[in-house]
């Protein structure tokens, strides 16, 4: 199974919500990648953001935001030392 690029620009979009707060959410501008654009749109038609253009996560955003960006962290690259 691969994930489209559609699937992956979704996931953009979300990894730049703040999951520290609810108090903040992203506008994607217009003028912004017609990549992001319609990710965002599709993330709103689904229900994970408030606005057609970004907005605020919903209940289920947060939850799909929260998973994108653990994947992302789990993913990178890290320095892992090998105790001798």
């Amino acid at each position: 199974m691969h994930f489209s690029k559609e699937q992956i620009a979704e996931i953009e979009i979300l990894i730049h919500y703040n999951l520290e707060t609810t108090q903040q959410g992203i506008k994607v501008h217009s003028n912004a990648g017609v990549e992001y654009v319609e990710a965002v749109q599709r993330l709103f038609e689904k229900g994970l953001v408030t606005q057609v253009d970004g907005g605020y996560l919903t209940d289920l955003g947060r939850k799909a935001a929260e998973h994108a960006q653990a994947l992302i962290l789990m993913l990178s690259p890290h320095n892992q030392s090998t105790a001798s």
